[in-house]
């Protein structure tokens, strides 16, 4: 796969996790790309002031258990050092949004390279899938192909005994 990394070599495919359907990033991992001062605080209040342009297919926050999901699943994390709330994520909209209303030349050149990490997974999720889907098509084929010389053996056997 081709990786997408930010001048920090962070691996932004990392970063990306798959919640309710949907391909997401954290908050506090945009804060840390978009390199914000504030850290997510940044990222909060540009939303509030823009809120009509983040619908929630854009961007929700998290329910705990979808954050302790996550947290387990990248080992991630400790439980003291969540925030007061529960984090917000963002969808590919929702960042490319995001850039917008943050309207930093960072937030921009991130977002592109974002952009094209969820290209490259959607890539090769498609492609994985296509594999998946050849490797049972065979398994099929090598199905039938077996029940036909498992007949074609009983056939011949009840032959013989008669």
């Amino acid at each position: 796969m081709n990786e997408v990394v930010t001048n920090e070599d962070i691996k932004i495919e990392n970063m990306i996790y798959e919640i309710r359907g949907k391909q997401v990033m954290l908050d506090s991992d945009l804060a840390r790309l978009y390199k914000c001062k504030n850290g997510t605080k940044t990222i909060n209040l540009a939303v509030k002031r823009h809120i009509n342009r983040f619908p929630e297919r854009f961007m929700f926050q998290l329910t705990k258990d979808e954050y302790d999901y996550l947290r387990f699943q990248t080992e991630t994390a400790k439980e003291n050092n969540m925030s007061r709330t529960l984090p917000y994520v963002f969808t590919e909209q929702g960042v490319a949004m995001l850039a917008t209303v943050l309207n930093t030349k960072v937030a921009t050149e991130v977002s592109i390279r974002i952009m094209d990490a969820f290209i490259s997974m959607r890539k090769s999720i498609s492609s994985n899938l296509l594999e998946q889907k050849y490797i049972n098509d065979l398994a099929l084929e090598h199905d039938k192909r077996i029940k036909a010389l498992e007949n074609l053996t009983n056939k011949i056997k009840k032959i013989e005994e008669d």
